[in-house]
C-alpha cells in the first residue's frame, strides 16, 4: 500500500471562525512530515474532478520529490 503524506483539507465557511486552530493543527501535521492540500467546499461541490486532479498532480509532484 502507498502512503503519500498527504492531508486533503476541505474549508467550510466555519474555516474563517477557527483559522488560529486549523494553523495548530497544520503545524503538528507538517511536523509529522505530512503535506497538506487545502480546497473551499464550493470547489469540490462545482467541480470534484479538477479537486482529484490537483490532488493527483500533488501525489505526482511528490513522488519525483520527496520531502
Amino acid at each position: 500500500m502507498l502512503f503519500a503524506g498527504l492531508v486533503v483539507k476541505v474549508d467550510g465557511d466555519v474555516h474563517d471562525l477557527q483559522q488560529e486552530e486549523d494553523a495548530r493543527r497544520e503545524k503538528v501535521l507538517s511536523a509529522l512530515g505530512l503535506r497538506i492540500v487545502r480546497f473551499k467546499n464550493d470547489e469540490v461541490v462545482r467541480d470534484v474532478s479538477a479537486v482529484v486532479g490537483k490532488i493527483r498532480d500533488v501525489m505526482e509532484n511528490e513522488k519525483s520529490d520527496p520531502l
